[in-house]
């Protein structure tokens, strides 16, 4: 279970493809997903809040999931962005993964 995605939640499309490009360039994914359209309901600083919001899919190894998250922090707009891992079992197309694994290689 090397391989894992990064889903987080973007003020804006433009915020997200700003971090996916950042954290693809640096090869700390090999792709990224920038889904427009999503409205969150939570709780901040004790109000309930509603949003438009973004969904950024980074795809990536677990062995970058610190710098990619650090990078994403970095880049990001809110004080407090989710930034959440999901392990992928490996079990999808042997090649998009080694292809995943080649375009991470020299992180």
């Amino acid at each position: 279970m090397d391989i894992r995605m990064l889903y987080v939640t973007c003020a804006s499309p433009g915020e997200a493809r700003a971090i996916a490009q950042a954290v693809v360039e640096a090869r700390l994914a090999a792709c990224c997903n920038v889904l427009p359209g999503m409205e969150s309901v939570y709780r901040w600083q004790g109000k309930l809040e509603t949003a438009q919001e973004t969904v950024l899919i980074a795809k990536t190894r677990d062995d970058l999931v610190d710098a990619a998250t650090a990078k994403i922090k970095a880049l990001h707009s809110y004080a407090v962005p989710c930034v959440m891992t999901i392990p992928v079992l490996n079990s999808g197309n042997p090649d998009y993964l080694a292809w995943l694994r080649s375009e991470t290689a020299s992180a």
